[in-house]
């Protein structure tokens, strides 16, 4: 019978496209990995992967069979953590995806308060796009995710946290930054920057624009909320950005003004997300509960 590290390397091939590649993500010599797979291949009695002078590629039913080990290989490792729960309580290495517009200004002070009272837990952090990390968290790649919601995947169990208020942002010499009694009329066909389209913020921003008659500048996108807070200060335009960044990078002054504007009541939700059959799904939970309690102090400060 095919083994799960046959199945392991299949994966790797599938998602790197070059057995060089694959047998470094799967830890392991290139000619061991190309010899599994051919071992598989013969146990299976299909060709699983073209090869070919300069990368790999998989053949209709090596991708299909490939999908299908994706969940085997999943459900296995949540039936690991499901029996080590049963002798003992998370610890180890977890693997935690995090938004980049979020997890610098929060994750310290949780990370420091679960090491101290969970020293054997280690956090592997990984920032990136949320829609792409709810798609490792799906495969397995990932334990858990925190970022905007909605998060959308299989098989994910899902928990909102807290809402996240935006803040308005401007140029210091910007004629509202000097003005009292704002309104939200005020903004109407102002220019406002964001980061690019692939983040949630991207999407809450268009909202705001389209809400109250901002002109959002989709030729100056932002890859990153300290670039979207540079440009801002250079008098490019207005930015709409998170109260965590906010209070994080601002809170002691800066080179933007704070916009105070009566009706504006923008916010954004926060969820964490975990694997519905994870074994340690509980822990979780109460890891989850303690991000939203810390997010809580933090934005009541």
């Amino acid at each position: 019978m095919p083994t799960l590290r046959q199945f392991e390397y299949l994966v790797a091939v599938a998602d790197h496209g070059h057995f060089g590649k694959a047998a470094q993500a799967a830890s392991a010599s290139q000619p061991t990995l190309s010899h599994q797979l051919r071992t598989l291949e013969q146990r299976l009695g299909v060709t699983l992967v073209e090869r070919r002078t300069h990368g790999a590629e998989l053949t209709p039913v090596g991708r299909e069979i490939a999908t299908r080990v994706r969940q085997v290989l999943v459900d296995v490792k949540d039936i690991r953590q499901l029996a080590e729960r049963a002798s003992d309580s998370l610890a180890g290495i977890l693997r935690f995806g995090v938004s980049p517009t979020l997890g610098p200004y929060l994750m310290p002070p949780v990370i420091a308060g679960l090491h101290r009272t969970r020293p054997d837990l280690r956090f592997y952090m990984r920032e990136g796009i949320p829609d792409l990390q709810a798609m490792e968290l799906t495969k397995g790649s990932i334990d858990m995710l925190l970022g905007p919601l909605p998060i959308e995947g299989d098989n994910l169990q899902i928990e909102p946290l807290f809402r996240e208020p935006l803040i308005l942002l401007a140029p210091p010499d910007h004629p509202l930054a000097s003005r009292e009694n704002l309104t939200l009329s005020d903004l109407a066909g102002l220019p406002v920057l964001s980061l690019d389209r692939r983040h949630h913020l991207h999407r809450d921003v268009v909202h705001q624009c389209q809400q109250h008659d901002m002109n959002l500048l989709h030729d100056y996108e932002g890859t990153s909320l300290d670039s979207v807070r540079q440009m801002v200060a250079s008098g490019l335009g207005l930015a709409i950005l998170p109260a965590l960044y906010v209070r994080s990078e601002l809170s002691r002054g800066g080179d933007v003004a704070l916009l105070d504007v009566e009706g504006w009541s923008a916010t954004r939700s926060i969820g964490a997300a975990w694997r519905t059959n994870a074994g340690f799904a509980s822990e979780y939970a109460a890891i989850a509960e303690k991000i939203a309690d810390e997010a809580r102090v933090l934005m009541s400060t």
